[in-house]
């Protein structure tokens, strides 16, 4: 028992007589605290998706995101196929789009939670206008009959769900009924068919029409761009919006009352034709659509995962810290002291993500730094026993912290504000430590006695 004893008090007077054992054992110490605080990352992305998770089931009772897509003018066609000595008669469809298409919308947000999660839908209000020409006729050969009685068209909406009033639809001053389903389910996989008047006596005439659908969505609202000429205008309260897709807007405002967004897209910057026979173009269709996706700013989960990837420059600048106020002023620090500073550093990201999930993200990083700096600022008088020490500590951590939530809030300039704040740091390191003979340094207890305690 006593050598074990004295084994034991050799390390300690080893440790705290060498500065470079000392800085191993806080390095190796740092190091391990990176197992607590990639566990801290993995439960911010486990709350992540617990809040994907709600948020698809709030978007699946209220409706999906949300793509429009039409109208379509389609015209059955009847072949006549001749195979030995029978006669087969097959239907085509004879598809075309329309000249211009004109879609103008406005879009509501509305804030949904389910328990602690938000999640955000809208409502809006989308008027389609346009006009047809009949001007060309499909491939003659073993053409049998054009139906214009017939025709019929297509509007395309992902979610079916979404719809909130009866649609009518005016066609050239005559309203009509508006049909569930699509006829074409190849070609529009969701949508309404509207029936029309027979078209023989429209032939090299402009068929107009009009119609305004009330619409709810999740998140993203989206549009096909079929006509020989789409202009798209939409005006929302969000003040926040994504513009994604093919297509980016040639106009847009967006300001804190929310943002109004124009797009004008002809039928030479998309890869299908004004017309054609058959099911083709879905593909391609799909892929030129355009529109808004409604964001969080910076979603809150995104930034506490984004802060804990700073966790290694938050422990290894405050043990650096800690490390000089003991060199310089030979104040011992045991490693264990160093371990429970280094823990309550991993401490402030659990208390942000939870806090954040009940109030504003700045809120709860104020509260979090608050807390833990508070927390290392009595901790550390308790070991220093010097008011001045302390206040440098409070001082440094808060910096720190500081320089955390401002390279958080500038996204697009986050490694530029962390590089160069990293630097400063290490300018700032070597200019205070450049007179120190490190090879001279010792604070053994025989070379330098423990100092009186000074309150001030």
């Amino acid at each position: 028992m006593n050598d074990s004893q004295s084994t034991i008090d050799k390390v300690n007077n080893l440790m705290k007589g060498s500065v470079t054992l000392k800085l191993v054992v806080v390095t190796i110490l740092m190091l391990f605290l990176l197992i607590p605080a990639a566990m801290i990352q993995s439960l911010i992305l486990e709350r992540e998706q617990l809040n994907r998770e709600a948020s698809r089931e709030v978007s699946s009772r209220w409706a999906t995101e949300q793509q429009l897509m039409g109208p379509i003018l389609t015209v059955p066609l009847i072949y006549e196929i001749v195979e030995g000595n029978s006669v087969k008669y097959i239907t085509r469809y004879w598809n075309i789009l329309p000249e211009t298409l004109q879609m103008d919308g406005n879009v509501t947000p509305e804030r949904l939670k389910r328990g602690i999660y938000e999640m955000i839908v809208y409502t809006s209000s989308i008027t389609f206008s346009g006009n047809f020409t009949l001007d060309d006729q499909p491939d003659p050969q073993n053409l049998k009959e054009v139906q214009y009685d017939q025709a019929f068209l297509t509007i395309g909406i992902s979610d079916l769900r979404g719809i909130k009033n009866r649609i009518r639809l005016d066609w050239n001053g005559t309203e009509l009924a508006v049909k569930p389903g699509s006829k074409q389910p190849d070609l529009v996989e969701s949508g309404m068919t509207v029936y029309l008047t027979d078209l023989h006596d429209q032939f090299d005439r402009k068929m107009n029409f009009t119609c305004t659908v009330d619409l709810q969505g999740s998140n993203r609202l989206s549009f096909v761009p079929l006509g020989n000429t789409t202009d798209v205008h939409l005006t929302s309260s969000w003040n926040a919006p994504s513009f994604d897709g093919n297509f980016l807007p040639d106009e847009r405002h967006v300001n804190d009352d929310g943002f109004s967004a124009s797009w004008t897209v002809l039928e030479l910057n998309r890869n299908y034709p004004q017309a054609w026979v058959g099911s083709a173009y879905q593909v391609q269709m799909k892929e030129s659509a355009f529109g808004v996706n409604l964001i969080l700013p910076m979603d809150d989960y995104q930034k506490a995962y984004r802060s804990a990837k700073y966790a290694v420059m938050t422990i290894a600048l405050t043990f650096l810290i800690f490390f000089l106020v003991e060199v310089l002023n030979r104040k011992k620090i045991h490693p264990f002291q160093y371990a429970l500073v280094g823990l309550a550093l991993c401490l402030f990201y659990i208390l942000l993500v939870s806090l954040s999930e009940h109030t504003r993200f700045n809120v709860a990083y104020a509260i979090s730094t608050l807390a833990i700096v508070a927390m290392i600022a009595m901790y550390s008088y308790s070991v220093f026993h010097n008011r001045k020490l302390t206040l440098l500590v409070v001082v440094a951590n808060m910096a720190i912290f500081g320089f955390m939530f401002v390279t958080l809030q500038l996204a697009d300039y986050a490694l530029l504000m962390g590089s160069v704040g990293l630097t400063i740091i290490l300018a700032l390191t070597m200019f205070f430590t450049r007179n120190i003979n490190w090879y001279r340094l010792h604070i053994t207890s025989d070379e330098h006695k423990e100092q009186p305690i000074d309150p001030d």
